[in-house]
């Protein structure tokens, strides 16, 4: 199945509440659903919006930055108001013990 959200929506930078990085990294990037990294099409989309938020000087750049970075799987949805993510767990529940009605499966990626 193709996904068919436009390219420059794939990956952003992760500005939401309570993922808690396993690394100490420089930019955490994300995107809904459960994706595998080490996809080429993934990589690729992955690799294009690093470049373009000028964090690296050149594709090959972006590419060698995820070499190294830390993927993470989990959960994550808006409370009631709010304009960013939340991480929760499966049941939609914060580390706060907020309750979130409806989540989405979300990969982050670490960068150095």
């Amino acid at each position: 199945m193709r996904d068919s959200r436009a390219g420059q929506a794939l990956w952003s930078i992760w500005s939401g509440e309570g993922y808690e990085p396993v690394t100490s990294p420089d930019f955490i990037f994300f995107t809904e659903g459960n994706v595998d990294i080490e996809n080429e099409v993934v990589r690729r989309a992955l690799a294009s919006a690093i470049q373009r938020e000028g964090l690296v000087f050149s594709l090959a750049n972006g590419y060698s930055s995820i070499d190294s970075a830390h993927v993470a799987h989990g959960y994550a949805g808006y409370l009631d108001g709010d304009t960013e993510l939340s991480k929760c767990n499966e049941e939609g529940e914060t580390k706060y013990g907020d309750k979130i009605e409806f989540t989405n499966d979300i990969t982050w990626v670490e960068l150095k």
